[in-house]
């Protein structure tokens, strides 16, 4: 599948665990740079990473190493934290609107 994506699709594997709470995925983009995006969340938002490769067969491996639960999948890759990205913004008191 990661083999057929054309530029700027996206492919998602998803972990479903009753014992873990949260979302347990990673995912990959075709970027239009020929370069893939893999990013990877770790149950809540504040654990969510990013990197990118421009081989394939990296980002494959990355992909087949998670899916088979390897503890050093993530090796070789330097991951960036993009957690602040998907949380709730913090709504100050001031910013409340008054009755």
């Amino acid at each position: 599948m990661l083999a057929n994506l054309g530029q700027g699709d996206h492919l998602i594997l998803e972990r479903q665990d009753e014992d873990r709470e949260g979302d347990w995925y990673i995912q990959v983009l075709f970027r239009d740079d020929n370069t893939y995006q893999l990013e990877y969340r770790d149950g809540v938002p504040a654990e969510h990473y990013q990197t990118v490769t421009a081989s394939q067969d990296r980002a494959r491996q990355a992909l087949l190493d998670w899916a088979d639960d390897q503890p050093d999948w993530q090796d070789g890759f330097t991951w960036n934290n993009i957690g602040a990205m998907f949380a709730l913004p913090i709504v100050k008191a001031t910013d409340q609107p008054t009755p």
